[in-house]
């Protein structure tokens, strides 16, 4: 199967710097969702591990599969950028989603743009923004109207919003009780910022004040099935959401995108587990790559390697012709995010 260039809707940039043994694998095992390896193990050792092995190397010259020291002796050698600038522009990817805004020390759209050669288009996180906001806001007056300024002027350039919400109520929350909310999170602002998520009220308002710029949003949601009273009421406001859930939650988000017309199911590098749960123009491509730029290459690689044996299996067995399981991959692949995104119409981005 030929798959159009994938449009990786969900990924948050890269580390600059070269990385040794102990910091690479530091990243390998986040990207498993793991703490740092036990003594005497390798993260090399996992699923995320012999994917980098047998993808990576060939991109920088080397032979699949070989050790993983040498690997990282020939990444030193070649340097972090041009490494970096190997891999990404061999991952088969044409447009990055990047959702921004945390202070992580990751790659901004135009880095990511320069080093990827693609097009690199922003998707703005709405916790860190109102953290921008509540740093220069004295007030809880102050605070409300620049979070609507903020928001504003984000949605003049991004191409969508996104947020981590675990529940979401059918209406937006009663303006008091915001305004008590947003009073509680100022007067923390002594803290680290990363301590200073907003509570459920505040985080509401921020979702549905989102949801009114009519930009699509990105729901990271760890189980999507709390949200669908969220779901049903925001029918009919002519703003798409994209549910991105954690493990093992991937089929539910399917099966609620299914139910509705303005709901789309993140896939992942994996659409098996998704694709009989949802019309196939309801499913998208992402890599959810972070730091390390091996990453938006295995998941690329999985999932072309994904569809091509769906492909066959559905050619084998007489469910649809060639042609029609290679239209299938492309919306997956690029098409369907194209449309929620509205790329072509945009026309425009990094890259």
């Amino acid at each position: 199967m030929t798959l159009p260039p994938l449009v990786d809707q969900h990924s948050h940039g890269t580390v600059d710097g070269e990385l040794g043994v102990g910091s690479f694998e530091t990243h390998l095992a986040a990207a498993a969702g793991s703490g740092a390896a036990p003594a005497g193990t390798t993260f090399f050792d996992s699923w995320t591990g012999l994917a980098v092995r047998r993808w990576c190397p060939p991109l920088l010259g080397m032979e699949p599969h070989c050790a993983p020291v040498s690997y990282l002796a020939r990444r030193r050698e070649l340097g972090a950028y041009r490494a970096a600038r190997l891999l990404l522009r061999g991952a088969g990817i044409g447009t990055f989603l990047l959702e921004s805004g945390a202070r992580d020390g990751l790659s901004t759209p135009d880095e990511l743009a320069a080093t990827a050669g693609g097009t690199v288009l922003e998707v703005v996180r709405l916790e860190p923004l109102a953290e921008q906001v509540a740093d220069t806001s004295g007030t809880v007056d102050a605070f409300i109207g620049n979070t609507a300024e903020a928001l504003y002027a984000a949605a003049q350039h991004a191409t969508a919003f996104a947020m981590g919400i675990a529940f979401c109520d059918e209406i937006p929350p009663d303006p008091r009780e915001v305004r008590r909310a947003a009073a509680r999170w100022l007067a923390l602002s002594v803290r680290p910022a990363r301590d200073r998520a907003p509570d459920p009220a505040l985080a509401q308002h921020l979702l549905w004040s989102a949801v009114a710029t009519g930009l699509p949003v990105q729901l990271h949601c760890a189980d999507p099935q709390s949200l669908i009273g969220f779901l049903r009421a925001t029918a009919g406001f002519g703003t798409d959401l994209v549910l991105l859930p954690d493990r093992p939650h991937h089929r539910r988000a399917a099966q609620l995108a299914a139910a509705f017309p303005h709901v789309y199911a993140d896939a992942g590098p994996r659409p098996g587990e998704t694709l009989g749960e949802a019309p196939f123009g309801k499913l998208l491509f992402s890599t959810g790559a972070r730091a390390l730029p091996e990453l938006y290459v295995t998941a690329s690689r999985l999932f072309g390697q994904a569809m091509a044996r769906l492909a066959e299996e559905w050619v084998g067995e007489g469910i649809c012709t060639r042609a029609e399981a290679q239209r299938i991959g492309g919306l997956i692949a690029a098409g369907t995010a194209r449309r929620v995104y509205r790329l072509d119409a945009a026309g425009s981005g990094s890259g």
